[in-house]
Order: structure tokens, then sequence, then C-alpha cells
């Protein structure tokens, strides 16, 4: 995927230093996955609230996914190294696919959520569904790999929070029946 960067770049849509595209994103993921889940429950128990539901989840999806992209793209288009990485690309086109495909579905369903699951509701969102297990899997790289909004704290006061737990040879806690925990 690329090279680990030891040093993060910060958010330029955050708030305390707390990228806001990573707290915001966790709605429409778990919005949309429910969707499918709930026209998982309408194909096995044919109740309509589970109908309704997924309606209701897709639309909550589609909104919280377009605040969520605000400050994504705020980021994306202030920070030069985001946009250097392929992998940032692949994330936003990806996303953008999702929430197309989530209209799609919402559209689908607006006259009769019970008739848009049994056409092409369900496939639909388990296609959004494993397009944003991959979105999200590279919005993780993101985070983790390339410390984008994810950047180290050098403060003083940080010290007190790191643990380190020693290590045979192999890389294994040692498990003599004994901790041995140290401050960095």
């Amino acid at each position: 995927m690329g090279q680990f960067h030891r040093h993060g770049v910060e958010s330029t849509a955050s708030i305390a230093k707390h990228p806001l595209h990573h707290m915001l994103v966790v709605f429409p993921i778990a919005f949309l996955i429910g969707a499918f889940a709930s026209d998982i429950a309408f194909r096995s128990t044919a109740d309509t609230f589970w109908a309704r539901a997924s309606f209701w989840l897709l639309l909550s999806g589609i909104v919280t996914a377009l605040v969520a992209a605000i400050p994504g793209f705020i980021d994306f288009m202030s920070i030069d190294r985001v946009r250097n990485i392929w992998v940032s690309w692949t994330h936003m086109i990806a996303n953008l696919v999702v929430v197309g495909l989530a209209a799609l579905n919402l559209w689908l369903r607006w006259d009769d959520p019970a008739a848009g699951i049994q056409n092409w509701g369900l496939t639909i969102s388990g296609i959004t569904t494993a397009l944003l297990f991959f979105s999200g899997w590279l919005g993780g790289e993101l985070a983790y790999r390339y410390r984008i909004g994810a950047i180290r704290d050098e403060s003083p006061k940080v010290e007190q929070f790191h643990v380190e737990v020693e290590r045979d040879r192999v890389g294994r806690a040692d498990t003599a029946g004994h901790s041995t925990v140290r401050r960095l």
C-alpha cells in the first residue's frame, strides 16, 4: 500500500486537533450497513417494519454521508499530501459511488419501500455494504499508515499515558507470570 509515514499531517477540518471527518463517518457507515441488515430482516420475515426501517436508514445514511464528506473534502483540497496519494482518490471515488448507490436505492423505494427491496434494493444494499468495507479500509490506510489527521502528541503530559511491555526476542509479551511495565 505504501510507506509508513512517521510524522502525521494535521487535519484542516478539525476541532482541538480532532479531525471531524473521522468522527462523522461512523454515522453513514452504521446507517447504510443497517439498511442492508434490515433488508435481510424484511426478506426473512416479510414484516413491512423492516422495509420502512431500511428506507429511513438509507435516507439517514445519505444525509450523514454528505455531512461527513464536507470535512473530508476540505482536507482533500487543503492538504497537498492527501491529493498525492492514490488511496485518497480511491477512497473518495468509492464513497461517491456509495452515496450514488444509496440514492438510487432510496429512489427505488420511494413509493413503496417493500417493493423496492424485492426488486433491486437488497442487491444494491449488499453492493453498498461491500463498497463501504473497501472504502473504510482505505480510510484506515489514510489515518494509520499515511497518518492523515492522526498526528502524534508531543506534549510533555502525554508521556504519563504511555507504557511499554517488555517482549522477548520473538516479539511475544513476557508471560512468566509477572508483568514488566516501564515508562517510555
